[in-house]
């Protein structure tokens, strides 16, 4: 069998009850040594063999994958964050399948919940944003064209995106020609909730000079949009006395 475990955005203590006893059950562990956190093998059991997957390519994983099946062997495929979100793991359950060896999955903290906890952030604030992009810079992995960062600066959304941050100057230049004005709220957030974790908020257009002065070319977040300011918002009408819910009473309307 083989688990595909979130392994959180980078404490130890953020991965789930159910990733923290696959791992300490596990015979064999396949890790992204560049981007997990080291000190989540902690609890592996003293016979485990570690694997680094970034010091392999996608067939010598499967090899080890295939290899520990045929022996009878539990395997933990630990990735960064939540494995769903540009964790490359289609590719490797699709291999997985054609070769009819049983896996499945554990969620974990994305890095994207682990910044806005680190800013104490609500993405999805009343009357500012009621919705959260997740995207990322087109690189050696390309983004389609109907994705581009100025299609989705447009909606004039909260965005979060990945793996840019050594190109935030290009980055910033696309958010104001998609829509955001130059003073929008921004922020980077460097190793959220590692120990060295850095956050800096900024604005669109001031993102190239921010990374700089810090020294942060890659592990960071970008966060662009009126809710990095947390201010201007409505209350929620969840909690609104004058809203009647399915569990509370009142002499309003309905939420």
């Amino acid at each position: 069998m083989v688990h595909f475990v979130g392994a959180g955005s980078g404490a130890p203590d953020l991965i789930t009850v159910r990733g923290q006893r696959l791992i300490s059950e596990a015979d064999v562990i396949i890790y992204a040594g560049s981007l997990v956190n080291p000190a989540l093998l902690e609890c592996k059991k003293d016979s485990c063999r570690i694997y680094d997957s970034a010091k392999m390519t996608l067939e010598e994983v499967i090899e080890v994958m295939r290899g520990a099946e045929k022996k009878g062997l539990t395997t933990v495929r630990l990735h960064t964050g939540d494995p769903c979100v540009y964790g490359a793991v289609r590719e490797q359950m699709d291999l997985l399948e054609a070769e009819r060896i049983p896996y499945d999955s554990t969620p974990g903290v994305s890095s994207f919940c682990g910044a806005a906890s680190a800013l104490d952030m609500e993405y999805t604030l009343p009357g500012i944003s009621q919705s959260v992009v997740i995207t990322r810079m087109a690189g050696r992995t390309p983004v389609p064209e109907r994705e581009s960062i100025e299609s989705f600066a447009a909606h004039g959304a909260t965005m979060v995106i990945f793996l840019s941050t050594g190109m935030t100057e290009k980055l910033s230049a696309r958010l104001i020609a998609g829509g955001y004005a130059p003073d929008t709220p921004a922020a980077i957030v460097f190793k959220a909730t590692w120990p060295e974790e850095e956050k800096y908020v900024c604005t669109v257009e001031t993102l190239a000079e921010t990374a700089a002065a810090h020294g942060i070319t890659k592990t960071a977040l970008i966060i662009v949009g009126g809710a990095v300011a947390q201010s201007g918002y409505e209350r929620s009408k969840l909690y609104d006395p004058a809203f009647t819910t399915g569990f509370r009473s009142s002499g309003g309307g309905e939420a």
